[in-house]
């Protein structure tokens, strides 16, 4: 069974390079999956500042709906990858790879958002401003969750008229050629000019509260809150106050993202040199536990979604450092095992036991100091924090239980298992 896992791990690694480099099937190349900040790819950022004197807990969710509606924007601007993120308590960081104009970037996020109640002929109801609230409930009816709204005391009467107008049939169902056939009994929800809900009317609102429901099914709890949210969004005008930008060149930025890929390739490339020559048969289960963790990392942060920076970059290239301690700290341990007189199977087993400790305090102090990293820093520091993170598990998963699959076998083997292959000789001291 080690053997075939051992040979199973070398196939995946294989595999996986292949796929990363050439593609394979529907996988594309992973330098066309891996998102670019601003210093690789080039664009704008800005960083604004919420004007309100909300605090605690109302200010926390005035932050989460702004950047909700702050989203919606950059994603309809077609900017590939933008990336909008809460910055201490009361500012938004928005990166804008790709963007060439930061006043227009910066004027098209920053406007409050425009929420607007429309019945089927075109005619407004009311608007954000006349939005007192929107939360989820159970849909006791139809099953999942239904959104609720309250209007202020002006909504409420607007849309009161609004629906009696509808029930009583003096809509007419409308074809235009902004939003299609819209049926009589319809309101159109819209934000930003796009329709994010359309409810049909099948009652008088006289209340001011009222309730939006999908039909059979309900609505999930996902769809739900989204739907509240940017409604809630809408509904909240704050005032956005630009207090940093900056512009990236992409020409500088693609230069400094081909010399990262250079410099890395030759250092891991002398990294795996140095481990053949200096541990032999150790040395080669450790290259093959390196580029497995290599293409482990590089897909945990494709899979994240995450943004790769050239602070992450260095987070990488400081956990393949990492990574490679760990198994020069199990190595040499092995070794003095072996020069005190046992035998390369029970210096292996007690080598790995042995220096586990150490591997595991030194790697979960670094995750501990990049724990506080992200959380406390902003922008490029958590980019680094991040990577950092994902390589230190991951060089702990290769070093620890990859590399000791591949040892687990070399001891087997009567040609391999000898002190000459562990870099030893016989007579006792390093080759």
């Amino acid at each position: 069974m080690k053997k075939v896992i051992a040979v199973l791990l070398v196939l995946i690694t294989v595999a996986a390079w292949y796929a990363s480099i050439f593609g394979i099937g529907g996988i594309k190349p992973i330098k066309d999956q891996l998102k670019l900040g601003l210093d690789l790819k080039g664009g704008v950022y800005v960083v604004m500042e919420a004007q309100t004197d909300a605090t605690g807990e109302e200010l926390h969710q005035l932050m989460v709906q702004t950047q909700q509606v702050i989203e919606r924007r950059v994603n309809a601007m077609g900017l590939s990858e933008p990336v909008v993120t809460i910055e201490g308590e009361d500012r938004i960081r928005v990166e804008l790879p790709g963007a060439e104009n930061a006043e227009e970037a910066i004027g098209a996020i920053g406007k409050t958002a425009q929420l607007e109640f429309v019945m089927a002929d075109g005619s407004v109801v009311l608007d954000g401003s006349q939005v007192k609230d929107s939360g989820l409930e159970v849909d006791q009816q139809n099953g999942g969750y239904a959104v609720t709204l309250k209007f202020t005391s002006e909504g409420s009467t607007a849309f009161k008229n609004a629906t009696e107008k509808i029930v009583t049939g003096g809509v007419p169902t409308t074809t235009t050629e902004e939003y299609g056939t819209v049926q009589g009994n319809i309101i159109m929800i819209i934000l930003d000019g796009e329709i994010i809900s359309a409810p049909m009317v099948s009652t008088v609102i006289p209340n001011g509260e009222a309730i939006i429901t999908s039909g059979t099914g309900g609505f999930s709890e996902d769809e739900a809150t989204t739907l509240s949210v940017l409604i809630r969004g809408g509904a909240l005008p704050v005032g956005l106050k630009e207090v940093q930008t900056s512009i990236v060149g992409p020409t500088l930025g693609l230069g400094a993202f081909n010399n990262s890929i250079i410099a890395g390739a030759i250092g891991i490339g002398m990294i795996l040199i140095f481990m053949l020559s200096m541990y032999r048969i150790m040395g080669l289960a450790a290259d093959i536990a390196l580029m497995l963790y290599v293409i482990l990392v590089l897909w945990v942060i494709v899979g994240l979604n995450a943004v790769l920076t050239l602070p992450g970059i260095a987070g990488i290239i400081l956990s393949v450092g990492m990574a490679v301690d760990a198994n020069v700290i199990i190595f040499a341990r092995i070794k003095e095992e072996t020069l005190a007189g046992k035998s390369i199977r029970v210096a292996t087993d007690q080598g790995f036991r042995r220096a586990m400790t150490t591997v595991v305090d030194s790697n979960l102090t670094t995750i501990i100091a990049a724990i506080v990293l992200y959380q406390f820093g902003t922008g490029p520091v958590r980019g680094f924090a991040a990577t950092l993170m994902i390589g230190i598990l991951a060089s702990m998963f290769t070093a620890l239980v990859v590399t000791h699959a591949y040892m687990s076998v070399v001891i087997e083997s009567k040609t391999l298992g000898t002190r000459k292959w562990f870099g030893i000789k016989e007579g006792g001291s390093n080759v």
